[in-house]
């Protein structure tokens, strides 16, 4: 893209420039995406690099990767990829002078009005106590000199180095071009910026001086267990032997605990949470992950609009919409959430349809680490994003749960099918009581579902297609029935249960009973179920037999 000849007087004392092109290249992704519907919608081309560039294309955005830039791909590992003068050329060229548009052109290389560049996380490679080797390999080179590149060009370009600017930029697009106010400020910024980084470089090395830099990378074809091991954390393709594990997405800062590594893999062809892109928020956790995995498979067990809440890989809520509900997925936001909004407090939250600005607002008020759905409304965007720490994540438009589910055990790995089978209400088989009437049996079979997302054992009750007890991970079915009516309250009265598996005794059917559960719907198979039923009888509890269980360890 070569440089077209203007007035030169456009050029002079210039205060608003349009932005017609972009670079970018950024390791804090949480605004990344809206920063690239706003370029993309006032038509500006994005340049990027690596990550960044497949971030903005998976988010089905128009980008150009750098080396069409340069010619030349990235060298090096890594190290060498916009240190490049068809890159620099076009920070550089102070486009007031007559000399540098004509040699512009005559090169053909096309000028940069807005850089968009985080550095390497040195700092956090530091305090994260990682080899020395990783540490040197996280002192940036290409990233500091475009920032101050463009932050001495500010006269033509603007420079952003912190996402929390980005909106400044988005505003700018919309009014026409940033202003050299702007420009100033974020040169300022820049030029701060790139001292303290260097500051920081500088006092980590200073630290170094009489330590043993053994632990150089060195090349080697050995087998060794260990090294293949540090090799899933440290290199970009990781199979080692290990075709189970794919590409290496991210390194996470740590594992379930500060002293464990993790790193994100993702399949070649997936298309579930690890392809998710991140709109906003922090970095995405190890634990977040879990979590937001969970929260989808629960929310996605359901065809009507449904929400799930989840805290340590468990429900705290679950709950689908009311039949015509003005704001259906707000709606059942909202009943979710009323189910324990003690433990919601810093969930994870997942819905099956787009996040409207309602449920946005509604949310906004709670604490929350993560939420993942189909969508966001720009306006929901636009609400949540004013909480810096909430992570956003929209999931990739050929989302599908994957029909097969891998565990790790010592020396192997267990593969199965994923539990994806609800036998209908239908097929059901009434153990005691009155049969349910229509409004009964939905409500039954939602309870059903629900409770699959339960760890076992798992027993859950439910009003009006919500949650509103949950009894999870204990060791005895008889507990399980307690924390759920306790968690319950009045609400237990009038509730309907369900359990992931059978009852081995009447004892925890008897606790949903003096609760006050109208019906109950479980697997049956007990070789006393003959009692259970007794006991269903003699309270006169309407109780179904499926016959699938449904644990989830």
């Amino acid at each position: 893209m070569a440089v077209q000849s203007h007035d030169p007087n456009l050029y002079q004392h210039r205060d608003q420039i349009p932005v017609r092109r972009a670079l970018i290249s950024v390791s804090d992704k949480s605004r990344l995406l809206e920063l690239a519907s706003a370029l993309e919608a006032a038509d500006v081309e994005i340049v990027s690099t690596g990550s960044t560039a497949a971030t903005i294309r998976e988010a089905g955005y128009r980008v150009t990767d750098v080396s069409e830039v340069t010619g030349f791909a990235e060298a090096l590992d890594g190290r060498v990829k916009t240190l490049h003068p068809a890159v620099h050329s076009g920070l550089l060229a102070d486009l007031r002078l007559a000399s540098h548009r004509e040699q512009l052109e005559e090169l053909g290389f096309a000028p940069f009005e807005l850089v968009v560049v985080n550095l390497y996380p040195f700092e956090q490679t530091v305090a994260a106590g990682k080899p020395a080797a990783d540490i040197v390999e996280n002192v940036d080179i290409g990233g500091p000199a475009m920032v101050r590149a463009t932050a001495k060009n500010h006269a033509n370009a603007a420079i952003v180095v912190a996402p929390a600017r980005d909106s400044d930029v988005i505003d700018a697009l919309a009014s026409g071009g940033t202003t050299l106010a702007l420009r100033r400020t974020l040169a300022t910024e820049a030029f701060v910026h790139t001292a303290q980084y260097d500051a920081a470089v500088a006092n980590w090395f200073l630290d170094q001086e009489d330590r043993d830099w053994s632990d150089a990378p060195v090349e080697t074809d050995s087998d060794d267990d260990d090294a293949s091991i540090d090799s899933l954390f440290e290199n970009e393709e990781a199979y080692v032997g290990y075709e189970v594990f794919g590409l290496r997405e991210s390194v996470l800062r740590y594992g379930e605990n500060s002293h464990q590594r993790a790193a994100l893999f993702t399949e070649n062809e997936g298309a579930g949470i690890a392809q998710a892109p991140q709109l906003h928020g922090k970095e995405m956790s190890y634990n977040n992950y879990v979590d937001a995995d969970a929260a989808l498979r629960a929310a996605y067990d359901h065809e009507r609009p449904a929400v799930a809440i989840i805290k340590h890989a468990n429900p705290c809520g679950i709950a689908v919409a009311p039949e015509g509900a003005a704001d259906p997925i707000a709606a059942a936001h909202e009943l979710a959430h009323a189910c324990d909004p003690v433990s919601a407090f810093g969930g994870v939250i997942a819905a099956n349809r787009p996040v409207t600005a309602q449920m946005a607002r509604t949310v906004s008020e709670i604490f929350t680490e993560v939420i993942v759905a189909p969508g966001f409304e720009p306006e929901a965007i636009e609400i949540l994003s004013k909480k810096k720490n909430v992570r956003l994540l929209v999931l990739p438009g050929d989302f599908e749960q994957n029909p097969i589910e891998m565990r790790q055990v010592s020396g192997g790995f267990l593969l199965q099918d994923a539990d994806r089978s609800f036998a209908p209400a239908s097929s059901w088989q009434l153990a005691a009581g009155e049969a349910a009437d229509e409004a009964m049996l939905a409500e039954l079979d939602f309870a059903w579902r629900a409770c699959r997302a339960v760890k076992s054992n798992g027993i859950l009750l439910t009003q009006d297609g919500a949650s509103v007890g949950v009894g999870m991970g204990q060791v005895n079915r008889v507990d399980s029935c307690r924390l759920a009516v306790t968690r319950a309250g009045d609400r237990a009265q009038g509730a309907v249960a369900a359990s992931d598996a059978f009852f081995p005794f009447a004892d925890g059917l008897q606790v949903l009973i003096d609760a006050g559960v109208r019906a109950m719907v479980q697997p049956g198979g007990s070789v006393r179920d003959e009692e259970v039923i007794a006991a269903a009888e003699a309270a006169g509890l309407t109780m179904y037999f499926t016959g699938e269980r449904h644990f989830f360890h």
